[in-house]
């Protein structure tokens, strides 16, 4: 098992120290998918670090999907990103 399966497991468990974890390798990696699957476990965290990710790589697609379902920061970061 990877440690990144491990932390997954542990995370599934219910332990905040690999939610934490997960949410920080996955900001440095850009990777949308496990923070989305994160957020939408009920992390406000990886919300954040989401929108925060989302709006580094100018991922407009998910941005708009966060704001669609009410994310007033993604819509926020949305509208920055798209005033010309």
């Amino acid at each position: 098992m990877s440690e990144l399966d491990d932390l997954r497991k542990r995370a599934a468990a219910g332990d905040r120290d690999a939610v934490d974890e997960l949410i920080e390798l996955a900001g440095e990696r850009g990777d949308l998918d496990e923070l989305r699957r994160l957020a939408d476990g009920g992390s406000s965290d990886a919300a954040d670090q989401l929108i925060e990710t989302a709006t580094e790589l100018e991922a407009l697609d998910e941005l708009r999907r966060l704001a669609e379902r009410g994310n007033q920061d993604a819509a926020d970061q949305l509208a920055e990103l798209t005033e010309e």
